[in-house]
């Protein structure tokens, strides 16, 4: 395990600029976003000027945290609903509407994927229905998800293996990360033998250089609707990144990470 990755994968490390004079956009995002959305910032940032201060962890957690005060520009959620919840609370910027000021319940950005994955050496066998898994579970000890109470990923895996009737099995051997990242860790490094993450980790190079992955069916779960929100605090400077995220450009990286729009 190369200490570039276990530094890509700890959580709510900010990305900042060099142009200190200048406010950064603070930017809370879902971890699954972690490699992707680094490459989308750098091309905004070098393009703009505007510096940028990226926090990555679980979208429900983000979510309580702006609720309870966290001072947020921009949310990128990888679950709509929580999106929906700020504004809900009226926490998001207001737009104009046909009975006046509203909320603003954001924007879809994309939508994800999982994927199964497991450590380089592991000789288990990867496919769709998991049988490969059932037939060589002897060989796991620990089974990493993100946590399905606030991690969007965690409640998709948990629904993948419930869909193939595995959740059960998987239960007693169940290690959970407080997000999509760090349970990607958990198996990058050998702590669990076997996982599902973020397709989007998955395909990023630093973790495919740790293990093996395969997508499994969108049909397995809900879809992961990923909506992001300027907050009411939210500087130009954030809706200037707010509309470069729907840019052509910016697309074209999240797709090359497994989303689609």
């Amino acid at each position: 395990m190369s200490a570039a990755l276990l530094a890509a994968l700890v959580l709510q490390q900010p990305l900042r600029a060099r142009a200190q004079s200048v406010i950064p956009v603070r930017l809370a995002a879902a971890s699954d976003l972690k490699f992707a959305l680094s490459l989308v910032l750098a091309q905004f940032q070098a393009e703009t000027g505007h510096p940028v201060e990226a926090s990555f962890g679980s979208s429900g957690s983000f979510a309580r945290q702006i609720e309870q005060g966290l001072p947020v520009d921009l949310f990128l959620s990888a679950d709509e609903d929580f999106v929906f919840q700020l504004a809900n609370a009226g926490l998001t910027r207001e737009v104009a509407g046909a009975r006046g000021k509203t909320s603003d319940r954001g924007a879809l950005y994309a939508v994800g994927r999982i994927a199964l994955y497991v450590p380089i050496h592991s000789t288990l066998v990867l496919d769709v229905g998991l049988n490969g898994l059932k037939a060589q579970w002897g060989q796991i000890d620990k089974f990493a998800i993100g946590n399905p109470e606030h991690a969007p990923y965690g409640r998709a895996a948990r629904e993948a293996l419930q869909k193939l009737g595995l959740w059960a099995q998987v239960l007693p051997k169940l290690v959970m990360g407080e997000n999509i990242s760090q349970a990607t860790q958990f198996v990058a490094t050998g702590a669990a033998q076997a996982g599902i993450t973020a397709l989007s980790l998955a395909l990023a190079p630093e973790v495919a250089r740790a293990g093996r992955h395969l997508a499994l069916p969108a049909s397995l779960h809900a879809p992961l609707r990923q909506r992001m929100v300027l907050l009411k605090s939210a500087a130009p400077a954030a809706v200037a990144l707010y509309d470069y995220l729907q840019s052509a450009a910016a697309r074209e990286i999240l797709r090359r990470y497994g989303f689609s729009a």
